[in-house]
């Protein structure tokens, strides 16, 4: 397994300014290897991690699963 570390408010800026999603850009990371995406802070903490599939079904099914939690997330905040 690969471990690619980013730098977590560098992405989701440059996901912003390409107008693109994180999901988009790891479907197009997919290789025969499995890869730990390591999200760091400023600081160069942890802040998650993340186990990139080696296959465009098992993303999907990453993709809705975090939709899923996600809006449960905001919905219980109001």
């Amino acid at each position: 397994m690969k471990n690619i570390q980013i730098n977590a408010n560098s992405f989701f800026e440059l996901l912003k300014l390409k107008d693109t999603s994180m999901w988009e850009i790891f479907a197009q990371m997919i290789d025969e290897d499995e890869k730990e995406i390591i999200f760091l802070d400023e600081e160069e903490k942890i802040l998650f991690t993340y186990l990139l599939p080696n296959n465009l079904e098992k993303l999907e099914q990453d993709r809705q699963q975090f939709s899923q939690e996600y809006a449960e997330k905001l919905s219980s905040q109001n």
